[in-house]
């Protein structure tokens, strides 16, 4: 949100991103309830899902998360602010600003705890109508509050466990009285505290009503939802009826009278004006001007992307009417728009996304533009089927209205960009659609030609070993006398290795070769050699960045890298130049750079409509998961030649992810079901926990691979449901070289924690080493399959790895053996209830 002055104007205009503040309120929620051990509650989540924010409008992500906060932070003086948080305590060094490894377990037990979030959930229980939980809460505050010297109520900024009371406390927890803080630090009033007493106070006492706090209408009762004007409220109405305008745009005029003869009706960018078609980089452009101020040191808005939220508006910008149509259709966004039955699936997706999230009064515009590529051969009939649905009036669900922009646009919502007119003599020269996008002149062709290329036309004609070893004039002449694409763009990437990117022969560009080779491999839909021309090109996906963030919001990290080889962990958002940077860097194999950011896009997309396909992935390690595909498509292949996932369209490619990720079907074998699961990355419910507790019978760690991972200090640093605990155990997993391998250690720290779990007066001497266990388990198996098969011992792992799991002889069996046999060489900690402990 941005506000922004015109000049010799005295009012003010705010405008909203509002595809920034729909993922901002999709970040919220997906962090919510904070159940997962990947997220700490806080209590400062009270203002954001209640007063004064009200920023989650799902009742029951509500409850949820005022219910873990109530649990986790609620004391007899106040709630804490988080667990083991040792702001004011008596353990805290007061003169440092930070604490040293180890010392928040300190802290465990004798948080401060604040009575103002006790006014929060009285103020909530009046907004909510809940009278049970306003007296409750009341009644609790009237404890912890005392008079002044005048006789006024004065509420402490905390309650504290003094320093003589700490052991005791943290002995027996609740045990010991809290104090309060002197009127405040200071020796001040603490005045946030005494603002919302005074009004709750006035809402307990009817002097004020809610909506007179609320006045932009964040809150929304569930029984009026249907009835508040949506513009500001954050609450969405019970259903949806959102219709959204479409305006079909054919590219050319020889491609809307081809359309016409199939009753499609479609308009022309020049049949619209004075309407101006832009794309939204054009937008873009615009809006970089948006509250630049000198003075202030603001820069105005980042070069980032317009969402489709943004380009369903109209504009207004120096006296021009503007329309945008959505990225999907930009080709700038790297390739995938090049595969229709993609674009087609993200149209759809798009529109989905714009019915529910859609907030405004007027008709959301959306502008469908038809490129003459889209109905050249195999793809004609997809794109024939799809425009027919909006002339039905529905597409996936979402109900649409197809008239002549001219007529629609009179029920937009307009945004007036009037912030360029304080800097024209600054204002860039904008460009509409027709204008960077001439129609090509080629004559419009039926659906019989140009089919899609075959696999044998992705295959190049040359060995790369020979020609990496011929001279630079060679690779020229051959470069120049094939009409093979894909040889073509092998030799390229020879050329690129030993000459550069600027390197110039006959006055050609070897970067605008490779930029030709890509365009007509893209239309050729030879995938292989779109990809690996986009690599060397170095091309990246404009919406990259913010599907990695969809990621991160959903408590999980991205690493980026070839499988089997080093890869960059990212953790937190970063700008698009710096993930360019690590994928052309980690991801040196021809293919690779483009196919991984393929998936990014695709995980981004699914994570934020189905995130329980990534239940148990902490970490989504884009280079195994692509792992997890090629052993997919070997396991379909069967006898048969496999597959090259490098020559897939985008959209099979997609659609190979979302079944990877299912649940693994029983039709596979415990070979490939490991397999695909340890390529994922994926654990069983809880398994970070049972790490946790194996780690507390543990004094000496657990190791695999080469990686230690000691008792102390990780459970004095952590808790146990933090997500650095959590990233702790899978560095200690990384190493790990073989997908089913790392399944099966994973299988044996479940079993280890289960054994300890049913048999408390054992503890582990030594340190865990899983590497041990499992070659004894498996030696042990070996042993047994020779004993009742006959089979030799030379079999390898791989009848382990294909062996149930439970079961007679199953995995487990030999597993939990080998626990117990390393357990038993140790101590047994007699138990004072055990009858057959020997006194």
């Amino acid at each position: 949100v941005c506000a922004s002055s015109v000049q010799g104007c005295s009012w003010s205009v705010i405008f909203v991103d509002l595809d920034a503040h729909n993922r901002n309120r999709q970040t919220l929620c997906s962090l919510l309830p904070r159940e997962s051990r990947s997220h700490n509650t806080d209590a400062a989540l009270l203002p954001c899902i209640s007063y004064p924010a009200f920023a989650v409008d799902d009742d029951a992500l509500y409850s949820q998360t005022l219910d873990k906060i109530v649990r986790k932070l609620k004391g007899k003086y106040g709630f804490k602010r988080f667990l083991r948080d040792g702001y004011r305590t008596a353990n805290e060094d007061k003169n440092r600003l930070h604490y040293k490894p180890a010392e928040i377990k300190d802290f465990d037990g004798i948080e401060c705890e604040f009575p103002i979030f006790f006014i929060y959930m009285v103020i909530d229980g009046v907004f909510r109508g809940n009278s049970a939980q306003v007296k409750e809460y009341q009644e609790l505050l009237e404890k912890v509050m005392f008079q002044a010297f005048d006789g006024n109520a004065v509420v402490p900024k905390y309650y504290h466990v003094p320093a003589d009371f700490v052991e005791a406390e943290q002995k027996t927890r609740g045990s010991q009285k809290r104090f309060p803080s002197n009127t405040g630090q200071d020796g001040m009033l603490f005045l946030w505290g005494q603002a919302m007493y005074n009004i709750a106070k006035l809402l307990v006492d009817g002097l004020i009503s809610p909506k007179e706090i609320d006045p932009i209408h964040r809150y929304v009762p569930q029984q009026d939802q249907r009835n508040v004007s949506m513009r500001y409220s954050n609450q969405g109405p019970i259903e949806n009826d959102v219709v959204i305008h479409v305006s079909l745009i054919a590219e050319s005029q020889r491609l809307q009278v081809f359309l016409n003869t199939y009753g499609i009706q479609t308009q022309t960018p020049q049949q619209v004006e004075p309407i101006q078609i832009w794309p939204q980089k054009e937008l873009v452009k615009a809006y970089r001007f948006l509250a630049i101020n000198n003075k202030l040191g603001l820069s105005g808005r980042p070069d980032r992307p317009v969402g489709c939220l943004g380009t369903c508006k109209t504009y207004r910008i120096l006296g021009k009417t503007v329309v945008c149509y959505p990225i999907v259709f930009d080709l700038s966004d790297f390739y995938l728009s090049q595969d229709v039955l993609l674009l087609i699936d993200d149209i759809k997706n798009t529109l989905q996304f714009v019915k529910q999230c859609w907030k405004m009064q007027g008709r959301p515009l959306f502008l469908v533009l038809i490129r003459e590529d889209n109905i050249k051969g195999s793809r004609f009939n997809p794109v024939l089927d799809m425009l027919a649905s909006f002339k039905k009036g529905n597409i996936g669900g979402v109900k649409v209205h197809v008239d002549r922009l001219q007529t629609l646009i009179s029920g937009a919502v307009v945004d007036q960009l009037d912030f360029l007119r304080v800097n024209e003599a600054e204002i860039p020269e904008f460009k509409s659609f027709e204008e960077l996008e001439l129609p090509k002149h080629s004559k419009v062709k039926r659906q019989t030609s140009t089919p899609n290329a075959t696999d044998l036309e992705q295959q190049p004609e040359i060995n790369m070993d020979e020609w990496r070893l011929k001279s630079t004039k060679e690779i020229l002449q051959k470069f120049h006398d094939c009409d093979c694409l894909a040889s073509q763009a092998q030799l390229a990437s020879i050329l690129l290795q030993k000459e550069g990117p600027q390197f110039i022969a006959n006055d050609e560009n070897l970067m605008e070769e490779l930029e030709r080779i890509y365009r007509r491999a893209g239309s050729r839909k030879l995938w292989s050699v779109v990809r690996l021309a986009a690599s060397l090109l170095t091309k990246l996906v404009d919406s990259l960045a913010p599907s990695i963030t969809s990621i991160l919001v959903h408590g999980k990290q991205v690493t980026l890298g070839l499988f089997g080889h080093e890869e960059e962990v990212i953790s937190n958002p970063l700008s698009p130049g710096v993930i360019k940077g690590i994928i052309y860097s980690k991801c040196a194999q021809e293919w690779e750079a483009a196919l991984q950011q393929e998936l990014v896009i695709h995980i981004g997309w699914i994570i934020s409509n189905d995130p329980g396909l990534f239940s148990g992935m902490l970490k989504i390690r884009i280079g195994w998961i692509v792992q997890a595909m090629k052993h997919e498509l070997k396991i379909r292949a069967g006898d048969m030649p496999v597959q090259d996932i490098y020559q897939m369209s985008p959209s099979d490619v997609k659609q190979l992810l979302l079944e990877v990720l299912q649940p693994q079907h029983t039709r596979r074998s415990w070979l490939h079901r490991r397999q695909i699961d340890g390529s994922l990355n994926r654990t069983p419910h809880g398994f970070y926990d049972h790490v946790w507790q194996i780690l507390e019978r543990t004094p000496n760690g657990i190791m695999v691979a080469g990686v230690h991972l000691p008792q102390q200090p990780t459970l004095s640093d952590m808790t146990m449901y933090e997500m650095n605990f959590s990233l702790l155990v899978e560095d200690m997993l990384k190493n790990i070289v073989l997908p089913e391998y790392r399944q099966i250690i994973v299988e044996l720290l479940m079993v280890v924690s289960i054994v300890l779990e049913r048999n408390p007066e054992l503890e582990f001497q030594e340190t865990v080493d899983l590497d041990r266990l499992v070659k004894e388990a498996f030696s042990d198996f070996q042993c047994d399959r020779s004993k009742l098969e006959g089979a030799e011992k030379q079999d390898g792992m791989e009848v382990f790895y294909n062996t149930p799991a439970l079961g007679r002889r199953g995995t487990s069996c030999y597993l939990t053996k080998a626990v117990m046999i390393q357990l038993l060489q140790g101590e047994v900690k007699p138990s004072k209830d055990d009858p057959c402990s020997v006194s």
